[in-house]
């Protein structure tokens, strides 16, 4: 199977034998200014023959492609995307530019797979200089889909990599040689030059073009720009407002109007998807042009948008001084509020665990809640009150005061409905909801968790979360049933997340469908395959299924990525034993227990294969040490009694019987016969004089 491929410097002056070729440069269209591109120009035919495979992926889609969204029906909409701006408060997670990227591979391998044209074979230039959502999109790409249903050309030009997509592209592609680069074309004046440098939207490398740049006359630059971002803006892209329009209005006759107005939209448009370098990016730009002194607010909402996008990539500590520094520079009381919430926040559940401070992040919101009690506007006094009353109630939590928490969720629930019309603040009531549930299932009241995430689910159906979440309550609850109905609706909400087909796995696996574990464990690793414990339980239920040979890739690629994982090497050793390679057994075994002591899996299995070579005394040491870890495991103590049994010391096989006939889980019936027998061994009463145990242990927990 031919591999992906990389290229590194210009393209052929033909180009590459590529069914589509797309520009990945950010400058363009922002973030997926790759992916959007190619969806832009595969959905629509997509839809006509499929339009199955389309509805599977709107989300996905209509967020790397939002100029399709007219001819396209809806994706789902949440509370959270229909909120209005000044009402949205939540944000999506990190991870979620992940799910997109999971299922737009999904639907181009489909896409691919239906049209018959395989491989489609799909080009992507200037990918160094492509937003962190494309590089990332590019990296799951590369290691999900096989090249002979489509393969990729990665085109970069040196600069560096998000190290995943370095990592992806060493791994799953070939490297092509690097072609000579292509002269400039010769002949072109002063005023071709930078207008050539314009047109290319803040992507050209050609040294001629910016030396004329630099050279013109700046109102003539301004101009230039001020009528590329009008004509670009005739054409009603969207995606155009993230990349090449903001540019030039930087640039043009109006930065910090025009300019900021632009970005600080764009800011707000990626934030609420969640595609948060680009904010940073955007809103750093934004504050570097607008005056902090007669464009306040316009330089608080870019500071801010710029700030948040850090704290949820985990920049907390960069994030912090913008706080600070707006806090000093503007007495505004709302400005103060909101900043004081922010900065609280940060200290009780942002900030890395040695920098949170929960009574200092508890000043913060008690300021704040002072200053929203103030505001002169009754319906926004009680909108923010609650608000802040909320985050009180997540330091509450953090400081183990759950019934303090709440109180104050109710409080404010009821303030809401007595304050405001039913038809205001629909999102905020629902997270409210939402965090009273979750303060239930703290204090596990769970019936009544399991009343607010269903009140929840009526507020806002089309948000999976809320699914996953019921999940775990019903799972809690004993509904085993009812929790892997939640996860199948959760999964026909969103595009694929690990966290909720691990969970699912499980929950099958508890019901007995091992074959629907294995499935789910193996898209988990599919997914993301350093998901250890996920990698783990997969290949210990396929040893258990009697798939050894399925297992072996599993163990390999997991060592691949956690090569000194002590449950691997552990399975790694059971793989050997499998194949009566004892020695290779014993060694990996051995690699195992010296990786971690206590693994009770790899003990116990040590254990056997000592047994089976007779050294008894080897098998009991294995088995006490695994039991100084899991002391009330009655298998454990079962194996250690039938080793004593075989060695013919009946005393103590009769007190590790006896002892495991006291904890729950044991098997009664074979321990009480055992146990019989060594006591009659014991008290010289036994038939047929002396014999050893038959068999060999069964070691259960072995893995």
């Amino acid at each position: 199977m031919t591999a992906h491929q990389w290229r590194i410097g210009p393209a052929p002056v033909d180009g590459e034998q590529v069914d589509l070729a797309v520009d990945s440069h950010r400058g363009l269209r922002g973030p997926y200014t790759g992916l959007g591109s190619v969806l832009r120009q595969l959905v629509p035919q997509a839809y006509e023959r499929w339009p199955d495979l389309v509805q599977r992926h709107l989300t996905e889609i209509l967020s790397a492609a939002p100029e399709l969204r007219g001819t396209l029906d809806a994706a789902p909409e949440t509370l959270t995307s229909l909120a209005v701006p000044e009402e949205r408060t939540r944000i999506y997670p990190a991870n979620r530019t992940r799910r997109l990227a999971h299922g737009a591979t999904e639907f181009l391998a489909g896409y691919a797979t239906r049209a018959g044209r395989l491989p489609l074979r799909l080009a992507f230039d200037r990918v160094d200089q492509a937003d962190p959502t494309d590089q990332e999109f590019l990296a799951i790409f590369l290691r999900r889909v096989r090249p002979d249903v489509v393969r990729v050309l990665v085109g970069t030009d040196g600069a560096p990599l998000e190290p995943e997509l370095t990592g992806a592209l060493d791994r799953y592609a070939d490297r092509l040689p690097e072609l000579p680069r292509a002269a400039n074309p010769a002949g072109r004046g002063p005023e071709a030059l930078l207008r050539a440098y314009v047109d290319a939207d803040g992507t050209s490398t050609d040294p001629a073009e910016s030396a004329a740049y630099q050279q013109a006359d700046p109102q003539v630059r301004a101009a230039l720009h001020d009528a590329r971002a009008a004509l670009l803006r005739e054409r009603g892209e969207w995606s155009l407002e993230l990349g090449a329009i903001p540019w030039h209005l930087e640039r043009g006759s109006d930065p910090a109007g025009a300019g900021a107005e632009a970005l600080y939209e764009a800011a707000r448009h990626c934030g609420a998807l969640g595609y948060y370098h680009a904010v940073i990016d955007y809103g750093t730009r934004g504050r570097a042009i607008v005056d902090p002194d007669t464009q306040m607010e316009r330089f608080w909402l870019l500071s801010t948008r710029a700030s948040s996008a850090m704290v949820v990539l985990g920049r907390t500590v960069e994030a912090e001084p913008t706080y600070l520094d707006l806090r000093s520079r503007y007495a505004d009381p709302e400005l103060q509020m909101s900043t004081g919430y922010a900065l609280a926040m940060l200290y009780t559940r942002f900030h890395p665990e040695e920098l949170k401070d929960h009574h200092l992040a508890r000043g913060y919101i008690n300021n704040s809640i002072a200053l929203a009690s103030l505001l002169p506007d009754p319906q926004k006094r009680a909108f923010h009150s609650v608000f802040q009353n909320n985050g009180l109630a997540l330091i509450e939590m953090r400081l183990g005061r759950v019934a303090a928490a709440l109180r104050l969720v109710d409080d404010g629930l009821d303030r809401l409905d007595r304050e405001l019309p039913g038809d205001k603040h629909r999102l905020h009531r629902s997270v409210l909801v939402h965090n009273r549930g979750k303060a239930y299932l703290a204090l596990g009241r769970l019936d009544e968790a399991l009343i607010d995430l269903t009140r929840v689910i009526e507020l806002d159906p089309n948000y999976a979360d809320y699914y996953f979440d019921r999940a775990d309550v019903r799972r809690r609850l004993g509904d085993l049933t009812g929790a892997v109905a939640d996860c199948d609706t959760a999964i026909s909400l969103s595009p694929p997340f690990f966290e909720l087909y691990y969970n699912q796995a499980d929950l099958k696996a508890e019901l007995g469908d091992v074959a629907g574990a294995i499935a789910d464990f193996g898209y988990v690793v599919e997914l993301e395959p350093d998901q250890l414990d996920a990698r783990v339980n997969l290949v210990s239920l396929l040893l258990d299924d009697g798939a050894v040979d399925a297992a072996r890739p599993h163990v390999e690629e997991g060592l691949l990525r956690h090569p000194a994982d002590a449950r691997l090497l552990h399975l790694r050793g059971v793989l050997a034993l499998a194949d009566g390679v004892e020695a290779d057994a014993r060694r990996y075994l051995d690699e195992a227990l010296a990786a971690d002591p206590g693994l009770v899996a790899a003990l116990a299995s040590r254990a056997a294969l000592a047994f089976d070579g007779g050294d008894h005394g080897r098998a009991v040491a294995d088995l006490t040490t695994a039991l100084a870890v899991d002391g009330d495991n009655p298998d454990l103590l079962y194996n250690r009694g039938f080793v004593h049994e075989a060695a013919g010391r009946w005393a103590e096989a009769v007190a590790d019987y006896g002892r495991a006939l006291e904890l729950p889980g044991a098997d009664r019936a074979e321990l009480i016969g055992r146990r019989a027998r060594c006591q009659a061994e014991l008290d010289g009463t036994a038939a047929g004089g002396p014999g050893g145990a038959a068999g060999r242990p069964d070691l259960a927990g072995a893995r």
